[in-house]
């Protein structure tokens, strides 16, 4: 019988408009990351939280300077070699560095020394480069945020936010004092305290306009200065040399479409939001007479989107739900924030590389850069980045066909990724991410992510089907993967029912054919959430047919770490489902799992002993279980990201071993056999750093391998997923 589930038919022309480069041109590729902890002073614990928020690069291209506001002080990274980037040190600021930006051989750097909302003071810090030493401080008189220098090097516009207080009258503005834009004068990029220019900014935006709240700033070649006004909705646009308002305008609403904006553990673009402020972050010039804004939102708004206007106000260009919808594609939607303001554009970078013009937008909450075209008129998407957790800032090195990226969360305390810069090369090839994407269906995209397990199609070589994990409680499903096309597709999307609804209280950690149309499912428990470790039989349509729950002997020693993976061994009444249980269980010697096995036809159980590998760090547990040939083959993984991670690997026990006992009785321990280590594919595929969670691995009907990573959802996580074709030796 052919394995196949029923859905939309998708015509060439929909697979043919996927907005990434399908051969080779010029194309941003990821070639380095370095991960901020590396720049730790001497004296400061290893776990210390470090942050990139915003980066500058020397005139040269050859140094990376970047805030770092936990530290409370700025780094410095030498990419001579941008392939190699090495740690180059770090300089303490007395108080909270909140921008940098280069002129000459100098890196200006706002600094808040705020005590309290309600007295906030700051300075300008001009550091040398080449010695790394502070050479002057000039008080700015309230609390910076953004720093732009003129294209001249004549000036420094300076943003002073004076933030308001979010625990006071739940942020409501006003909230004095009200901030301004400060201009100093340069020389050889040392600013001339003497030469402060305050400009007030007061009873211009209709929202709360004694209380103007500038976030950003961005200079043109005319020496015209845009500042956001993010809480205020607003956008000026001030002569650097006067300080004259020459123009203001509001930054207006959207209406959106076809958004998700329910936190509700399902992905349904279906949504509407009218009239949503833009509250624009990132403000960036394009030539001389038109705007970027990244409306991200902070108080009220945050329209998800970037809009481009021309200096009177009138909108040239806005991308709406656009970007989200393609950034869903690619498993980069954060459910957490649907109910907010979704992906979050935040930052921006401007450039020409050799004769086009780029934008690239920033999306804190998916942890993507947007790279666009910019032609004039309506920019052209050409590429989505994977950037480290929350991209903040960007910098451009045209001369070094080089954009970076500074991404400012840091979880290492919580055993997660830390904060990194990462660097991308503009060159001929072909673009490395995304390695698989949904289709859009009925304008749509197909919404997926946390993919936890895969099995392949009995009968069509290249398909594959893979599940969700309980991130998407309220969405458990099945997804139908063509792995013919680079990057793979996601064709279709399977609800798993129970009773024609959602099938709730299930953590679907593996997949395997039935032989009959169907599926067979592996669930992981969690008695704390009243979930139940078992198996699943659903049917074509997702129907869940059979729900077989683990006998109690076996239960006596449960933990949250149950099935994660399941394949079957036989066919018909001869089958047998092998499922792998991810850690050790009250009943299991430490350093071994059991392999558990099922006969759906007699209903028996029975289990034997795989003994673990040893980890430095953290734990060591079981991901996945695929039956090819003579074999069951198994991903056994560490829980460690980037250089911690030693442990990713894929083991092979022969079928003809596997004899289980009886729950209870003694059981045997297998023999196994190494296969595969996936991390230098994982370093390889992106030039990222290693991924924690490798969850699916499946062989097709032909003998190809495939791997999966899961990406948590985006949730604490860079949202990367990889999908690839796994190159083995001897497995036929």
């Amino acid at each position: 019988m052919t394995h196949g589930l029923t859905r939309v038919a998708l015509t060439a022309a929909l697979l043919a408009s996927v907005a990434f480069p399908a051969s080779a041109e010029q194309v941003f590729n990821r070639i380095a990351t370095f991960p901020v902890a590396a720049n730790l002073p001497a004296d400061k614990d290893k776990l210390s939280t470090t942050s990139a928020e915003i980066i500058t690069a020397s005139e040269d291209g050859n140094t990376l300077i970047y805030s770092d506001s936990p530290l409370g002080g700025i780094g410095f990274i030498d990419i001579t070699d941008a392939k190699a980037p090495k740690a180059a040190g770090a300089l303490m600021m007395d108080g909270e560095p909140t921008s940098v930006v280069v002129a000459g051989g100098k890196v200006l750097v706002g600094v808040n020394t705020s005590e309290n909302f309600t007295s906030p003071s700051g300075k300008l810090a001009v550091v040398d480069i080449a010695s790394k030493a502070i050479d002057a401080t000039c008080d700015i008189g309230g609390q910076p945020d953004s720093v732009a220098v003129a294209k001249d090097g004549s000036f420094v516009a300076i943003a002073i936010e004076n933030e308001r207080d979010e625990e006071v009258n739940d942020g409501a503005l006003p909230q004095m004092p009200a901030g301004n834009l400060v201009i100093l004068s340069l020389k050889d990029g040392v600013a001339d305290c003497a030469s402060v220019k305050r400009v007030a900014l007061t009873g211009l935006a209709e929202i709360a306009p004694e209380d103007p709240e500038p976030e950003f700033v961005a200079i043109n070649s005319l020496g015209e200065i845009a500042v956001t006004l993010q809480e205020n909705n607003h956008i000026a646009i001030i002569d650097g040399k006067t300080g004259e308002v020459k123009a203001h305008f509001s930054a207006g609403t959207v209406d959106l479409d076809g958004i998700d904006t329910k936190s509700d553990g399902a992905l349904k673009f279906t949504g509407t939001k009218e009239g949503v402020p833009r509250e624009p972050d990132a403000v960036k010039w394009l030539g001389d007479d038109r705007l970027v804004v990244a409306n991200e939102g902070d108080w009220n708004g945050g329209s998800r989107s970037f809009t481009i206007f021309d200096k009177t106000g009138k909108v040239a260009y806005e991308s709406g739900a656009s970007l989200e919808h393609e950034i869903a594609r690619i498993g980069h939607f954060p459910d957490k924030r649907a109910k907010s303001k979704g992906i979050e554009p935040e930052g921006l970078e401007a450039a020409t590389f050799g004769d086009q013009d780029y934008f690239f937008v920033l999306s804190e909450r998916s942890s993507i850069v947007g790279v666009y075209k910019d032609t004039g008129a309506e920019p052209e998407l050409t590429q989505l980045l994977p950037s480290g957790v929350s991209p903040e800032g960007a910098v451009a090195i045209p001369a070094r066909n080089l954009i970076v990226t500074a991404n400012e969360v840091d979880l290492g305390e919580d055993g997660g990724p830390r904060s990194h810069v990462m660097l991308y090369e503009l060159g001929e090839g072909v673009a490395a991410y995304p390695m698989i994407q949904s289709a859009m269906i009925d304008g749509a995209p197909i919404g997926w992510g946390a993919l936890s397990g895969l099995v392949g199609d009995a009968e069509k070589a290249g398909q594959l089907y893979a599940v969700n994990d309980s991130f998407y409680a309220m969405q458990p499903s099945i997804f139908t993967i063509d792995a013919s096309q680079k990057p793979a597709v996601i064709t279709a999307a399977l609800p798993i029912t129970r009773g024609g609804a959602a099938a709730q209280k299930l953590d679907i950690e593996g997949i395997t054919l039935d032989g009959k149309g169907g599926f067979w499912l592996a669930s992981e428990g969690d008695a704390a959430k009243l979930a139940g470790h078992g198996l699943y039989n659903v049917d074509a349509k997702g129907e869940i047919k059979a729900e077989i729950g683990l006998p109690t002997e076996l239960l006596a020693g449960q933990t949250r770490f149950g099935l994660e993976g399941i394949t079957s061994v036989g066919t018909g009444d001869d089958m047998t489902l092998w499922m792998a249980v991810q850690r050790e269980w009250a009943d299991d010697e430490k350093g071994s799992v059991k392999l558990l096995s099922y006969n759906p036809k007699s209903k028996e159980w029975g289990a034997v002993r795989y003994p673990l590998e040893t980890a430095d760090a953290g734990w060591v547990g079981l991901s996945e279980i695929s039956a090819h040939g003579d074999y069951v083959y198994i991903v056994e993984r560490d829980n460690q990201v980037g250089d911690n991670a030693k442990l990713k690997k894929l083991y092979r026990v022969a079928i003809a071993d596997l004899k289980p006992a009886k729950i209870g009785e003694e059981l045997p321990t297998v023999v196994k056999e190494e296969v595969h280590d996936f991390i230098p594919d994982l370093k390889a595929a992106t030039n990222g750093y290693v991924v924690d969670k490798l969850e699916g691995f499946a062989f097709d009907i032909s003998g190809k391998a495939f791997a999966v990573t899961d990406n948590d959802g985006v949730d604490d996580s860079s949202g990367e997923t990889l999908f690839w074709e796994v190159n083995l030796q001897g497995t036929n």
